[in-house]
């Protein structure tokens, strides 16, 4: 039976006071080590998620409820997007690379090198409507054998890289962050965002063409680092963080916030509609629908 928890919905700012959905927040799955990377795969009606330290992907059927394995062993693999193929892409830190799960199911390699250096432990991935794919890839896979397997970056550094859909080439398009994590285009696609994590903030660039420009801090984490971020149609950004899910204006403001009982690591809004909020929190994942839709 799916356990539920009363919504919390906090209202922080006038644009948030139309924000909600349901009166209560349900538990959809529970027994995880480290849940991450939630994707909903539209063709089929299913979420997947990784359970990191566990070295699994799991899925649950949004028509049964079940859960059950997608993929494990899966190489320790974190976030995950869907290409514009409907394909799976993957960050994997145990082999510390980006893969494409094929219609086939087989898998191919995408991107495990920058200037012939081995990644660090990519992280999480946005597929943007020009087919290229952006990836933060900080060191977290490889600080322990925790979420991997520990060893030193070859790197030396904690990118954020865009894969060039024609060449396959790899491009370093942001290099002064600490740890990136979580990523999302604007809903036009001329600004990215990027959490850092270990600085607490988020930062916003201007996007030309494959290069970003114009870097600047959006906004500061009030509760502990920024993770995975997403974004509605109307240009929010919902950023998952200690004490659950807050959400910003385009602007910055922090206007309000919808709280969980256990740290919260990344969202996707999912569903026929998209406005099914779909958050991996610890040892739990957690489903609301909402009155909002993702972008």
């Amino acid at each position: 039976m799916t356990e539920s928890i009363a919504a919390e919905f906090e209202v922080l700012d006038e644009r948030f006071a139309d924000v909600g959905g349901d009166k209560r927040v349900e538990r959809i799955h529970h027994g995880c080590r480290w849940a991450e990377g939630p994707t909903y795969v539209p063709a089929g009606r299913y979420l997947l998620w990784s359970d990191i330290p566990n070295d699994r992907i799991l899925r649950w059927d949004e028509m049964t409820g079940n859960v059950g394995p997608f993929r494990a062993p899966a190489g320790y693999t974190n976030g995950h997007t869907l290409d514009r193929q409907g394909r799976l892409i993957s960050c994997e830190h145990g082999a510390r690379r980006v893969t494409r799960t094929e219609h086939d199911g087989s898998i191919t390699v995408i991107a495990d090198r920058w200037q012939g250096k081995r990644l660090n432990s990519p992280n999480d991935v946005v597929v943007r409507s020009d087919d290229s794919v952006w990836f933060t890839d900080p060191r977290y896979g490889i600080a322990s054998d925790y979420e991997g397997h520990q060893a030193e970056s070859e790197i030396g550094n904690d990118q954020v890289y865009r894969l060039d859909p024609a060449t396959g080439e790899i491009t370093a398009v942001a290099d002064d962050f600490a740890r990136p994590n979580g990523l999302a285009f604007s809903t036009d696609e001329s600004l990215l965002y990027v959490a850092d994590t270990q600085r607490g903030h988020l930062r916003v660039f201007e996007v030309r063409g494959a290069a970003l420009e114009n870097g600047r801090v959006l906004a500061e984490c009030s509760a502990g680092g920024l993770d995975g971020i997403r974004l509605d149609t109307a240009g929010r950004i919902w950023a998952a963080t200690h004490e659950g899910v807050h959400c910003f204006a385009p602007d910055g403001t922090l206007i309000g916030k919808l709280r969980l009982p256990e740290k919260t690591s990344n969202l996707v809004f999912g569903g026929l509609k998209r406005n099914w909020l779909f958050m991996t929190a610890s040892t739990s994942v957690y489903a609301i629908m909402t009155n909002v839709r993702g972008a």
